[in-house]
């Protein structure tokens, strides 16, 4: 084997499956070695944002890494800004990066650039391979830091000639399982529990993402009872499983000030698998922590099994008998004959999202009502923008819909964000992935208008206006999804959303709605 195949092979053995690639001339060894090792599926992508989005999606669905193939450091650049929010999300992953022949880079031929300065802020884990042999070291190396709690990415180089060298290594690679070991303090359950006995003010109890399971969410429930707590949700969870068999709470408020105000009087305010909140942005007169300083108390950090953490607390305070309930209302069809908005838009998506779905949402102003709509409807998993880099919407649904080719994908997707990443359709056709996306065209950046506003700035004046406008030209979405092979509606009425995405859920493959508002 030479050292692609030793690669491969190793990646392989190891559990790695599918290979999100968009690979150019230093990657030609390691596409004939997958070529060869017929066991990883590659899938290609048109622009490497979507790889490294659809390789979080995989991740955060199976909490186990794909793997990407990206083409030197310009390659690589192209996909930090859905790697910045993977980071965020901890989901892991695994990235390759083909490079210039070691013989060659003192030339600096024109694609040479400085691969780690553009890797390491998005690579928990970064590595050279020298060798042959070493690439079966770095890949098990790499994908050890990847199963670290809460979810790491690795990202290795690998030249053309130790891609092209012959190996020592026999064809024998033994298998490795590399696994999380998600473990929580008893200690500090024992410890809250005691405060928590002796404490008689406001508590909050706030829930990150290992805690928004179906187990984490009802034993929540039943320790704020127990201590007439409020429960939040962190804003922008990586996954988020809802319905009405849950006791969903409600997402924590995304302006800061509103934020300050939930917090304000809190005498405890319980982390669970979740950072303390702050504000999103700097905002002049407004303080960057949200939270009374000696109130905090973690239970559990984002790297310790919050789900378990609350189940013992639950224990710990003789709440595990109470009965869970939800106060949401389950969604209902709103009247047909209601404008077509974004409220009766979020609505609709609600009461018709399928059972065991995956909710993909990415849109500031355009998804929210989404959020209250559907809590008590069928059981489905959100997954959010853990980082805030628009253009994750579309990947991310890419890549959950190949984790999990049995559930149905939908993507309620703005306009903005999705022009950053819409080459992910080509690989939902390529792929005939069962992704339907919903695009709410507004042909404006809505959050930019209403951040203008809150710093008194007027939305409307010419150069505001000219720079959050999207509709001069208005984008096409019914030809750019049938531009890559996905095909595609307007829809003008709440009437026509209903039966048009009534028939896009029913049948495979991806789809795409464009809904103006």
């Amino acid at each position: 084997m030479n050292g692609a195949q030793v690669l491969m092979s190793s990646a392989s053995a190891a559990g790695i499956d599918v290979c999100f690639s968009n690979p150019g001339t230093t990657e030609l060894a390691m596409i004939e070695a997958l070529d060869k090792n017929k066991t990883i599926r590659p899938v290609l992508s048109l622009f490497e944002g979507v790889c490294s989005g659809a390789a979080d999606g995989f991740g955060r669905m199976l909490g186990r890494p794909a793997m990407t193939l990206l083409h030197l450091g310009p390659g690589f650049a192209n996909a930090i800004a859905n790697l910045h929010n993977a980071r965020r999300a901890h989901s892991p992953i695994l990235n390759i990066i083909g490079d210039h022949a070691t013989w060659h880079v003192d030339y600096d031929p024109p694609l040479a650039s400085d691969i780690a300065s553009l890797a390491q802020p998005v690579s928990d884990w970064f590595a050279y391979a020298s060798s042959a042999d070493d690439c079966t070291t770095k890949i098990n190396e790499g994908l050890e830091v990847c199963a670290t709690a809460p979810g790491k990415i690795s990202t290795l180089v690998v030249p053309t000639d130790v891609q092209e060298a012959k190996s020592e290594i026999s064809d024998g690679i033994q298998p490795n399982d590399f696994q999380p070991n998600w473990k929580f303090s008893g200690k500090k359950v024992e410890q809250l529990a005691k405060r928590l006995s002796d404490t008689n003010g406001e508590v909050i109890i706030l829930l990150g993402t290992k805690a928004l399971t179906e187990r984490g969410q009802n034993a929540a429930d039943r320790v704020a009872v127990k201590l007439n707590a409020k429960i939040y949700a962190e804003t922008f969870p990586a996954r988020w499983d809802r319905g009405a068999h849950i006791s969903v709470p409600e997402r924590f408020p995304y302006f800061p000030e509103i934020g300050l105000e939930v917090l304000k009087n809190a005498k405890t305010i319980i982390l669970v698998g979740v950072k303390a909140p702050v504000a999103y942005f700097g905002v002049t007169g407004v303080p960057s922590k949200l939270f009374p300083e000696d109130a905090l108390y973690e239970l559990a950090s984002v790297a310790e099994d919050a789900e378990g953490a609350i189940l013992a607390l639950a224990e710990a305070i003789g709440a595990t008998n109470i009965k869970t309930s939800s106060d949401w209302e389950p969604p209902r069809q709103p009247d047909l004959k209601r404008p077509l908005d974004v409220q009766s838009c979020g609505e609709m998506v609600a009461y018709l999202l399928p059972e065991n779905s995956i909710a993909m949402v990415e849109g500031a102003t355009s998804t929210p009502p989404f959020y209250t709509a559907s809590p008590a409807g069928a059981p489905h998993t959100l997954i959010t923008n853990t980082g805030g880099a628009i253009g994750q919407g579309m990947p991310v649904a890419t890549g959950a819909a190949i984790a999990c080719p049995e559930r149905k994908v939908i993507n309620l997707q703005a306009d903005g964000s999705g022009a950053y990443t819409v080459q992910a359709l080509w690989t939902q056709a390529r792929e005939q992935l069962n992704v339907v996306t919903i695009l709410c065209s507004n042909r404006k950046y809505g959050i930019l208008r209403v951040e203008f506003e809150r710093a008194g700035i007027d939305p409307t004046a010419r150069i505001t206006d000219q720079m959050t406008s999207l509709d001069n030209p208005p984008l096409n979405w019914v030809a750019l999804a049938n531009g890559f092979g996905v095909p595609a509606c307007k829809v003008n009425t709440l009437e026509e959303l209903h039966t048009n995405l009534i028939r896009a859920i029913a049948e495979p493959g991806p789809y795409l709605i464009e809904v103006p508002m």
